[in-house]
């Protein structure tokens, strides 16, 4: 598995919607909905703007209108003191695993 972090809450989220050429964000949190999730990306951004410059270049992925929700991942100093040295150090251990270096 390459992936298994949280996806922060909505709140923290924003949506693009794509009509045609147009591109709307909305900032979350957003109400619940019934709506399944077919698939994910995972990009390594500096931000949420950057994030927001990447998804707006997206093709619409509908034929008709529809939309993109975008949250951040929980990081280690999400969980403040509860991460304790063990615990970065297998993470930095995993990470490079991953990424091969």
């Amino acid at each position: 598995m390459l992936a298994g972090e949280g996806l922060k809450p909505s709140s923290e989220g924003r949506r693009v919607k794509f009509d045609g050429d147009d591109r709307t964000v909305t900032d979350g949190p957003f109400p619940e909905v019934r709506e399944l999730v077919a698939g994910f990306w995972l990009w390594e951004v500096k931000d949420m703007e950057e994030a927001l410059e990447w998804v707006k270049r997206c093709p619409n992925p509908m034929p008709g209108p529809s939309e993109i929700e975008i949250r951040p991942l929980y990081e280690m100093t999400d969980f403040g003191d509860a991460v304790t040295p063990e615990l970065e150090a297998q993470e930095e251990s995993m990470r490079r695993d991953l990424s091969g270096r």
